[in-house]
């Protein structure tokens, strides 16, 4: 179990890796528009090189703003690898921010000051620099800096102040709707109740911290941390299984951003699940690693607790003599500035508990008094009161916020009640303006549909006269040709006949449809193709080859393309087929682009087509009218020659 859950560690550390090499994005760019990407605010995206990314970047802003956020933001995070270091950042930024008489940010940065110094023990003169922080700051600074204050008060041993201002930064994160200082002030809590050993209450608001941190979608060191203290709440449930996941996801986190603090945190506790577990060899190789990192941040407060850890596991070994050294030298660590009487207190009892087992009872019983002393300076008398005091406190104010939040809402609700009402009482009114609208618009509907009937019905009987007075004067044509014997005359009557029959085939096909302004320009073409064949005998000698795409087009386009259709297939059974061979003529008319039309007539004759036989000048009268038909389409055309003969248009239509 314990390879497999390494396995899983080594793979998710990779991911994290992986992600933070391949992340493209800069956090600092003074040409962009967001020339900062704020760490753990606006991005978590970039891996541990991010505080030298900083370090680099941040002289470049041309904004103070921005400046002081970005050094604010190292120095503040620097602190989990190198403290002296980031002191100096903090120092530094002090120095800008008071040359510019900038209150605010002198107060920002003096709480990241505070938190430096509480760190390095320095607890008097922490408080003293953050309590001077409290009047410079706005309001959404004050959890964090409520935060720094209840780590004063913790690592002095007062649990019930530090959970007081835990409960504060609580109150203003819930004003402010800030997840992140919410989560946090569960974390503390929940560390809290773990010292103070109720491990339920701690395992409750742990999680509930962790869920607030996962709304916020941001792996940060504050996440990274109540990941641990749910652990150690679990360890301490003898939970182990579930501990040693949630320890993992810690320490892959801390990892990716290196949080020494926390890894060093993380594995003292690993010790101490391994060593629960009997599995020591993983014990004293966590041992090593929280010592590694206790020596790499310079931080005797982890020092202390590491060699506290590592003593506890040679006790449980049966190595009671080497317990005592090691706890001893844990102690040595522990300067009387040390301040944490919490582990101050484990660490004697440990010892007393070693020498007892080596048979020192004299230094067994002195180790057990200054344990009991100590355990009484931070589980002072009747702190049990004071813990359920301080939960009652902690759900009064959650349930004051609810309550304030229903009194909105009921004055939301009521407003919005009256404001519906008012829209229910506009929209009664406006209903009946538009009924009466409705049943006006309906009345002239129905005389104008009536008026579109009659206008239809006179647009039908006009295209339908007008069909019938060109096929009049078709049939005049016939009788005239019937009196005449010239073949060259009755040819030129015959080929104004089927002008005329083009035309009137366009008036039929527009009172026979059901749209009156235009035509559908396949079935028109076939039928006009037929008519030709018939009028010259093809039927049976000449076929057709149709590619002739749907469209509908308007009267003033459709008559001269008919036209011009009409010329060529008259010309191409006059010339193409001499002494009635068979044939095959081939008719296109299909969009090129949207508003663009190709119309091809070809044929497989016997060549270039000789139209009417010329004028004076040099050119024959369906030429002409071809030309001047193209002209008024506002088309190109082009002959093509090869087999046969092929007249290719395009036109561009409105």
């Amino acid at each position: 179990m314990n390879k497999k859950y390494l396995i899983f560690q080594f793979f998710i550390i990779l991911i994290f890796l992986g992600l933070g090499v391949m992340s493209a994005q800069q956090l600092i760019d003074p040409d962009r528009s967001n020339p900062y990407n704020r760490i753990f605010v606006d991005t978590d995206n970039f891996g541990s090189s991010y505080l030298e990314e900083l370090e680099a970047g941040y002289p470049k802003l041309k904004t103070d703003s921005l400046k002081y956020a970005a050094l604010n933001d190292l120095a503040y995070y620097t602190h989990t690898r190198d403290l002296n270091k980031a002191l100096e950042f903090t120092r530094s930024g002090l120095k800008m921010v008071r040359e510019k008489k900038n209150i605010l940010w002198e107060g920002r940065f003096q709480i990241t000051e505070g938190a430096i110094l509480l760190r390095m023990e320095q607890l008097d003169t922490a408080f003293a620099i953050l309590q001077d922080a409290k009047g410079k700051v706005k309001k959404q600074d004050l959890p964090h800096l409520f935060t720094q204050l209840g780590y004063v008060f913790e690592r002095n041993g007062d649990i019930m102040r530090a959970a007081d201002y835990a409960l504060e930064a609580k109150r203003i994160g819930t004003e402010l709707n800030d997840k992140r200082a919410i989560g946090q002030a569960y974390s503390d809590l929940s560390n809290l109740y773990w010292k103070y050993s109720d491990f339920d209450k701690g395992l409750e608001y742990g999680l509930m911290s962790v869920k607030f941190f996962e709304g916020r979608n941001l792996n940060d060191m504050e996440y990274d941390f109540v990941l641990y203290v749910v652990g150690n709440n679990l360890l301490s449930l003898k939970r182990y299984e579930e501990a040693l996941r949630y320890f993992q996801h810690a320490n892959s986190i801390g990892k990716r951003y290196g949080f020494y603090n926390n890894l060093c945190d993380i594995n003292i506790s690993l010790v101490d699940l391994y060593t629960d577990l009997n599995q020591y060899d993983e014990a004293e190789s966590a041992g090593k690693e929280a010592l590694k990192y206790a020596k790499l941040i310079d931080n005797d407060f982890l020092m202390m607790r590491s060699l506290l850890a590592l003593g506890r596991l040679k006790y449980f070994q049966g190595k009671y003599n080497d317990a005592i050294h090691t706890l001893n030298k844990s102690l040595e660590v522990a300067t009387p500035e040390f301040g944490d009487k919490f582990y101050l207190s484990q660490a004697y009892e440990r010892l007393s508990r070693a020498y007892a087992k080596s048979h020192s009872y004299k230094k067994a019983i002195d180790a057990f008094g200054v344990y009991d002393s100590l355990k009484k300076l931070v589980f002072i008398e009747n702190s049990n009161k004071r813990m359920s005091l301080l939960q009652t406190e902690f759900d009064l104010a959650d349930k004051e916020i609810t309550i304030q939040g229903m009194e909105e809402r009921i004055k939301k609700q009521s407003s919005t009640q009256t404001l519906i009402t008012i829209i229910a009482g506009l929209l009664l009114i406006l209903l009946m303006v538009l009924y009466v609208t409705y049943e006006n618009n309906k009345k002239k509907n129905i005389l104008l549909e009536k008026q579109n009937e009659e206008k239809e019905f006179l647009l039908k009987e006009i295209h339908h006269r007008v069909k019938n007075n060109l096929g009049i004067v078709s049939s005049l044509l016939d009788l005239q040709a019937e009196k005449i014997k010239d073949p060259k005359i009755i040819s030129a009557i015959e080929e104004s006949r089927n002008r005329v029959y083009s035309m009137s085939m366009i008036h039929q096909k527009l009172y026979q449809g059901l749209n009156l302004s235009s035509i559908g320009m396949k079935e028109y073409l076939i039928d006009l193709s037929q008519h030709i064949s018939d009028s010259y005998g093809g039927d049976g000698r000449i076929s057709y080859n149709y590619d002739l795409e749907e469209m509908e087009l308007d009267v003033d386009s459709a008559i001269p393309m008919g036209l011009i259709v009409n010329e060529l297939l008259t010309n191409s059974f006059k010339h193409a087929f001499p002494k009635n061979v068979k044939g095959l003529i081939s008719i296109t008319c299909r969009h090129i682009t949207e508003s663009r039309i190709l119309l091809e007539v070809g044929d497989n004759g016997i060549g270039l087509l000789e139209f009417d036989k010329e004028d004076d000048a040099g050119r024959g009268f369906g030429t002409q009218l071809i030309d001047l038909l193209i002209q008024q389409l506002d088309g190109s055309i082009m002959t093509i020659n090869g087999l046969g003969t092929k007249t290719r248009m395009e036109f561009d239509l409105d």
